[in-house]
């Protein structure tokens, strides 16, 4: 009896010393997954107008790639640019992702006005963000599909839908949010920010007939190269995410010149937006 009572001592101050040493770790790391929000822009001017902001900055590098931890708005944040392209915007979402395992995920950035409404300056939330270069090409037509899924093998939908809280959290930043007069071909105009759809693929679109086909098979108000890779990681990893998009040309023939006389105020814009959601966020 004497025996079993001493195994049963033993057996239950193991258990105890398991737990309080194995229950803190989790508790730690499940704190660290929901205080960071990751932020993602395609060229360095679009991040370091964010990162000039940060306080208590912390630079790594992960694989050659440059990251940025710190407070924006008291609220714990980690940046990087991924390059231009797909490719390089999902290695640099992965890398993040696997090394900050960040709550949320938000991409901002330039793109090419589809929308007829749309002007240098205006910034659209994308709701849903498609790939326009995915699918199956025929000799009639194109059929656009969804990734396959490697995590469970379902294929992904066409559209990848933003995260509701930060789309409201979005829409709401953006009715608070002041921008500067621009000076465009249609004249001085207050820039205007709508909830709508942003499609990605890799090649600039600087056609208006393109613009036409993505507007009428896609109903897409933007175009840009590299927000529905890093929405598809963030879908299949579960990860919370938002495309912030200004436009800096129409996609049209113009598309390079606007590009080079627009870019800045429009990432300036994209920026200044995704500072005003991270201002609300509890």
């Amino acid at each position: 009896m004497r025996h079993r009572t001493v195994g049963a001592v033993v057996c239950i101050l193991l258990a105890m010393s398991v737990s309080s040493c194995s229950w803190p770790v989790r508790e730690v790391k499940d704190v660290s997954f929901e205080a960071i929000t990751a932020i993602l822009g395609a060229f360095e001017r679009e991040i370091t107008l964010l990162e000039d902001q940060l306080t208590d900055t912390q630079e790594q590098k992960i694989e050659g790639m440059r990251f940025v931890s710190g407070k924006l708005n008291g609220k714990r944040v980690v940046t990087a640019w991924t390059g231009i392209g797909k490719v390089n915007a999902a290695m640099t979402a992965t890398l993040l992702i696997e090394h900050f395992k960040p709550r949320e995920l938000i991409f901002t950035g330039i793109a090419g006005g589809i929308n007829p409404q749309l002007w240098p300056g205006d910034i659209v939330i994308a709701a849903e963000i498609a790939h326009h270069d995915m699918g199956v090409l025929t000799s009639q037509s194109f059929d656009y599909r969804g990734a396959m899924n490697p995590l469970d093998g379902w294929r992904n939908p066409v559209f990848l839908p933003a995260d509701e809280y930060l789309l409201e959290l979005a829409q709401r930043a953006a009715s608070q949010l002041e921008l500067e007069m621009i000076e465009t071909t249609a004249g001085e105009r207050l820039p205007r920010i709508i909830k709508g759809i942003v499609v990605t693929g890799d090649v600039f679109v600087a056609s208006p007939d393109k613009c036409a086909e993505l507007r009428q098979q896609l109903g897409a108000d933007a175009v840009e190269m590299e927000g529905a890779a890093v929405a598809q990681i963030c879908y299949q990893q579960r990860i919370p995410h938002l495309v912030i998009r200004s436009i800096s040309d129409k996609a049209d023939e113009g598309a390079v010149l606007d590009k080079q006389l627009f870019q800045m105020v429009a990432a300036k814009n994209s920026a200044s937006l995704v500072t005003e959601i991270i201002k609300c966020k509890n």
